[in-house]
């Protein structure tokens, strides 16, 4: 594959997992779908916004890069174009993944910490002296008292969140490797071919 297609398959992939995350960082604002709880009763993870900055933004613009480098090149036609591209696509996917990064461990300490609650009258973090064993073992879920449901919305929007954020690190590494070839060797695609 040459490293213009693959590009822009990098990028179209980038693009929705960012959304993804995007999504999953607004929807923990709102646990259980109610605003009730956002005052001062949302983790600190939550507050991060590790899905909206950095599996978000970080990595939408090394997506939009990446499908850019697949296009035609930015001076017109012409490899030189394409190198240009692919240089710009190199910086743009080393932010994206320091992004990715951000995210996955901000995701990642939420999931083992556990989401802030209500217990016998107390906001803490009660389910973190489980040292994240609560994620199997869904008895222990009803400790918190408030806000309703909150423990299955967290894990399952922090665990979107890891696996978003993982695929992210994981194409962002590939597209600075492509875009590295990119910018070295050029692209393989014949002078007349339009894309």
């Amino acid at each position: 594959m040459c490293t213009g297609k693959c590009a822009r398959c990098i990028g179209l992939s980038l693009i929705p997992l960012s959304l993804i995350c995007i999504v999953a960082n607004a929807l923990l604002l709102v646990p259980d779908g109610q605003t009730t709880w956002t005052h001062d009763h949302l983790s600190l993870q939550v507050w991060l916004m590790a899905g909206f900055i950095g599996g978000g933004l970080m990595v939408l613009c090394p997506g939009i890069a990446a499908v850019r480098a697949g296009g035609k090149g930015c001076c017109g036609a012409g490899c030189c174009g394409n190198r240009c591209r692919m240089l710009r696509s190199i910086f743009c996917s080393a932010f994206g993944m320091l992004g990715a990064i951000y995210c996955l461990s901000v995701s990642g300490a939420g999931l083992h910490i556990g989401p802030k609650c209500l217990k016998n009258g107390k906001w803490d973090y009660h389910l973190q002296e489980t040292g994240g064993a609560y994620l199997y073992n869904d008895t222990l879920w009803d400790w918190c008292e408030e806000p309703p449901h909150v423990v299955p919305w967290n894990v399952t929007l922090f665990s979107l969140l890891v696996a978003a954020s993982g695929l992210e690190i994981l194409l962002c590494g590939i597209q600075l490797v492509n875009a590295t070839i990119g910018v070295v060797c050029g692209d393989c695609r014949k002078k007349g071919e339009v894309h």
